[in-house]
């Protein structure tokens, strides 16, 4: 099963884990608790060298993009992997998928230009996948 047919599936409620979740859901869930939340996943992009990309997705301005290599360097092998394997997809689609989607994700769980520490990234996380899915769903019929 393809990235696509994997986003294809979460668009139509189709594809679920067996306790019924969305494998994007639980994916991006488990980065997210992994790396300590959104504070802490902008201490790991800042460590690994993209800092001033991270910032530019919590700030309001517009979003640094980074390279597939550069998500990969960040987060270390075994996370990629990680990640690509709860969606089924090759390490190098997961990389490219992060560096396409986790900007737009960062920007939306921080609609205030920073980083809430007393907020729940899980639960803004479970608020934004509905819509993170439309809007996937837009842009797979456009391409």
């Amino acid at each position: 099963m393809g990235l696509f047919d994997t986003l294809l599936g979460a668009l139509t409620g189709k594809s679920t884990t067996a306790d019924g979740s969305n494998p994007l859901g639980v994916a991006l869930s488990a980065l997210l608790t992994q790396n300590g939340g959104l504070q802490g996943l902008m201490s790991k992009f800042t460590q690994g060298g993209q800092g001033d990309a991270f910032s530019s997705w919590v700030g309001m301005g517009e979003n640094k993009p980074v390279s597939p290599d550069e998500v990969h360097n960040v987060l270390g092998a075994d996370q990629v992997q990680a990640l690509a394997a709860k969606l089924g997809v090759d390490p190098s689609n997961a990389s490219g998928f992060l560096a396409e989607y986790l900007p737009k994700i960062v920007d939306k769980l921080t609609p205030t230009g920073q980083i809430d520490a007393g907020s729940d990234d899980q639960q803004g996380l479970a608020a934004l996948l509905p819509s993170l899915l439309q809007s996937l769903g837009r842009e797979s019929r456009q391409a």
